[in-house]
């Protein structure tokens, strides 16, 4: 007989460090001491590696912390379908794949996100206009269910539990392990553009000028105003092919020169990050981009996860953390939202210096975040007046029809994520009606109605 599943108690924040709540933590080895935990009636809520921004993977009664199920459990060159198990680090496999010739066919903007997490969140990153989201790599998934049962999941079997379940932020189920697909690469290069828009409109249009190139994001000075309101710095990237490369780097195209990490050791004041600072670095990080405009080669550490060499971050926020606004807006209302949204936050003058914006196309997924549009990304030091501002921006994304990112979230109402999205209703009864609301609840699930 196993040894009964003990809890400890922690104080648990996502990413933005707010809010913070004590939670009590289970860590299992093994699906039965899941199994326990699930008899036991306690509602709970997976965890990977904490990157969420707000409370998606918090539960005060029970944390399930997913960090032992981090085995990859195999591979085939053939096809490039990975299996690996939950709690495994998107970093694990980056580090052990791309000297092999391979990456994913969809990463977020960090690597220190689990597989589990990848999934809840259906993750979407610089290539979605044209590839879509994490669930288009995803072959199958397996997942306890709220009945103890173990279930595989995909495209053509148990469908519905699937698509629910990719973009579900964890509330179907635990997901145990999942097989998805890497994409075979010449190099561990990025043949990357740097374009400067001198505006929104700018920006959209280079968007819409190069859409078919894989991969596109927008950085965007949010304290710009007047004629230079949305400024960006506009990135396009390919993968290399070996020709393209520099003869410096042809000799050994999967390896690169490793990146120089920095640690952030201690909180920064409270009122270091204010629109004065804000703007220094806006101004700073612009004109240093202006004098790189044009074509480089980037390696792929640099131009996916740019803040990943800042270990630690989310200190330079202070101890009081911060919140991520994230919304999408659709495609014909996009020119019209966007500015608005940017008037707002340049008006309250609490710009975020990161700011980023990308174009996103059409989700499979029964619940997940993307939609034809653009979305936005940003992120305020943690405040009352923070708080003000993330109610003006969520009632002009509602007025233009855009919805939310639930991993970013840390502040919605339920009044206003319905508003938002017309299938919140319909998962609600599918929670309720397979029993899901009484097993599977973050804190986040719990403030929003879910």
């Amino acid at each position: 007989m196993s040894s009964p599943l003990v809890p400890r108690a922690k104080k648990l924040a996502g990413w933005g460090r707010y809010p913070v709540q004590t939670c009590h933590v289970y860590c299992p080895r093994s699906e039965s001491e899941i199994m326990q935990l699930l008899k036991s009636g306690l509602p709970f809520i997976a965890r990977g590696n904490g990157r969420a921004y707000g409370d998606s993977a918090l539960n005060r009664e029970a944390t399930l912390q997913m960090g032992h199920f981090n085995r990859l459990l195999g591979f085939n060159p053939q096809t490039g379908q990975l299996i690996a198990e939950a709690g495994v680090l998107l970093a694990d496999i980056l580090d052990i794949f791309v000297p092999r010739g391979w990456f994913p066919l969809i990463t977020p903007g960090t690597k220190f996100v689990t597989v589990g997490g990848m999934i809840a969140a259906d993750v979407h990153g610089k290539n979605h206009h044209k590839e879509g989201s994490f669930l288009n790599s995803v072959d199958w998934l397996d997942l306890l269910t709220a009945e103890g049962q173990v279930y595989r999941c995909s495209p053509s079997e148990n469908r519905d539990l699937f698509y629910w379940t990719v973009g579900g932020m964890g509330l179907t189920g635990v997901i145990l392990r999942a097989a998805f697909r890497l994409r075979p690469i010449e190099t561990a290069w990025i043949r990357q553009t740097t374009h400067i828009a001198k505006n929104l409109e700018a920006t959209l249009d280079l968007f819409e000028t190069f859409e078919g190139v894989t991969y596109s994001v927008a950085w965007i000075d949010c304290l710009a105003g007047g004629a230079q309101l949305g400024r960006s710095v506009v990135m396009l990237g390919e993968h290399a092919t070996r020709e393209e490369l520099p003869a410096k780097y042809r000799q050994r195209p999967l390896q690169t020169p490793q990146r120089h990490k920095i640690s952030i050791p201690v909180d920064f004041p409270n009122s270091a990050l204010n629109s004065l600072t804000v703007r220094a670095f806006n101004q700073l990080y612009f004109h240093r981009q202006q004098r790189k405009a044009g074509r480089s080669f980037v390696d792929w550490d640099t131009f996916f996860y740019p803040l990943d060499s800042l270990l630690g971050w989310n200190r330079i926020y202070g101890r009081r953390g911060f919140v991520q606004f994230q919304c999408v807006l659709p495609l014909g209302a996009a020119r019209e939202g966007l500015a608005a949204l940017l008037h707002c936050t340049s008006a309250a003058g609490a710009g975020s210096f990161l700011a980023v914006l990308k174009k996103l196309g059409h989700s499979q997924g029964y619940f997940s975040f993307p939609m034809a549009g653009y979305t936005l990304a940003l992120d305020f030091p943690m405040s009352q007046r923070t708080l003000k501002v993330l109610d003006q921006l969520e009632e002009i994304t509602l007025q233009y029809g855009g919805r939310f990112y639930l991993a970013k979230d840390s502040h919605l109402t339920p009044r206003r994520l319905r508003q938002s999205d017309s299938r919140v209703e319909t998962f609600v009864q599918v929670r309720n009606a397979q029993q899901w609301t009484v097993h599977f609840a973050s804190e986040q699930s719990k403030r929003l109605k879910l």
